[in-house]
């Protein structure tokens, strides 16, 4: 009789738990708006420990998505992935243990290394934490230039052999796993900005974004008088080595740039990649992921690749400085010092032919000078006004959009210079010496 009352009672308490769980996820649904969640209830909600629990008990690989829901880049591919496609609902309904994750304020930050300034990133693991595969791929072409459902569904379909076959495959899954941190969450990061007010509940407008990872990064390297560029180059793309790949396959190469490291190791057009430096390639962010644990000095990546079902071994030979590319559209960028704290913003193509600057000029509006700020107030009182337009920097016409503007200032200037530029205002052209100042 007791057995049976405390069967019964332990019933009640997993149903009302389960129950406060899932009211939990539809409030939090509710708070960010994140509308593709709604109706696809088989995904664990911002909750991977217990989808880690589910793995274990069901012998399926977690695949575990992470997404940025207020950002715009990356929405229609999210959805499509959380609730539209059937095939990849298919996929992660029946073969594996699928986890929309929303924020990264409680994520082990060991287990999960990825590029955390995309929009939509995906991670493949093992309930014992071997990681299997990583996916989502960002540069300046556009958020979904490397993304597509065709890809994404031959990932995870590679995954599943992996899985099918573990641990014998362990040797090639090595190395997966990054180094582990000295601290396990983002609010643990000594670099973290605002930790107070994003231990708070989460909302739109305080959540740990993927990208805050990477600010308080550099907020610690800058902290401990460490910061260098080469922190920068990230998640070097397939590009950087002389190669495209085929965005609907991840895998196979499209394209080999004349005399690059690739072409000069005899990779053609038509191979498909299998390893990097011995570990088993699923998709174009597990190659990012072996280039970005490498050095920006010389080095040697051997690939190993596919052609006419015949197994080859090539090594490719890459020079200092090899891992730099066009970093201007990372959202980690913006919190580099100097900051700006304006908002220069292009102009529509109309207003550009009136002001009739030449060809290749890009003229940048300042449409919003941050007064909270003290590098904002700093650049007002030294003469910067709402609606100056930028014409020019270090005396040559300004050709460079607003990210790339941004990116040229951190590269090339510190806190404490000034910054060069070319002003349109009222009609006249002015000369103005932009502050760069810093908020400490």
């Amino acid at each position: 009789m007791k057995t049976h009352h405390l069967t019964r009672l332990l019933t009640i308490y997993l149903a009302f738990a389960l129950g406060q769980a899932a009211h939990s996820q539809t409030k939090l649904i509710d708070v960010l708006k994140d509308e593709n969640a709604r109706g696809s209830d088989f995904w664990i909600y911002n909750d991977i420990n217990s989808a880690r629990s589910e793995a274990k008990r069901t012998n399926k690989p977690l695949f575990v998505t992470f997404r940025c829901v207020p950002c715009l880049a990356c929405k229609g591919f999210d959805a499509e992935v959380a609730k539209n496609n059937e095939q990849i609902i298919r996929l992660a309904q029946e073969k594996f243990v699928a986890v929309r994750q929303v924020e990264m304020k409680g994520v082990d930050l060991s287990q999960f290394q990825f590029d955390y300034d995309l929009n939509w990133a995906a991670m493949f693991i093992n309930a014992d934490g071997t990681v299997y595969a990583r996916y989502g791929t960002q540069s300046a072409k556009g958020a979904d230039a490397y993304n597509s459902i065709e890809s994404l569904e031959k990932t995870m379909r590679r995954v599943l052999a992996l899985h099918e076959n573990y641990p014998s495959n362990k040797s090639g899954l090595k190395g997966k796993v990054g180094q582990p941190k000295p601290y396990k969450t983002a609010l643990q990061m000594p670099g973290m900005k605002h930790r107070a007010k994003l231990a708070g509940n989460t909302a739109r407008n305080n959540c740990v974004h993927c990208h805050n990872i990477h600010d308080a990064e550099h907020e610690q390297l800058y902290n401990s008088g460490s910061f260098s560029p080469d922190a920068l180059w990230r998640y070097p793309l397939p590009e950087n080595l002389g190669l495209t790949i085929n965005p609907d396959d991840g895998l196979e190469v499209a394209k080999v740039k004349p005399n690059s490291p690739a072409a000069k190791s005899g990779i053609r057009a038509g191979d498909f990649l299998t390893h990097a430096n011995g570990q088993i390639l699923t998709s174009t962010a597990d190659l990012q992921w072996v280039l970005h644990n490498l050095p920006n000095t010389s080095v040697q990546v051997t690939l190993n690749l596919s052609r006419n079902d015949r197994s080859k071994e090539n090594k490719l030979s890459m020079i200092s400085g090899w891992k730099k590319s066009d970093i201007s559209w990372r959202g980690s960028l913006w919190s580099l010092k100097p900051v700006l704290a304006t908002w220069c913003a292009p102009m529509e193509e109309n207003r550009v032919k009136e002001l009739e600057l030449g060809d290749g000029v890009i003229p940048l509006e300042i449409r919003w000078i941050n007064t909270g700020r003290a590098e904002g107030r700093a650049a007002k009182r030294a003469g910067l006004k709402k609606g100056d337009i930028i014409i020019g920097m270090e005396n040559k016409p300004l050709k460079l959009t607003s990210q790339q503007f941004n990116m040229h200032v951190k590269l090339n200037y510190k806190v404490g210079e000034k910054l060069p530029l070319t002003l349109l205002r009222n009609g006249k052209r002015i000369r103005f010496d932009w502050p760069l100042t810093d908020s400490n």
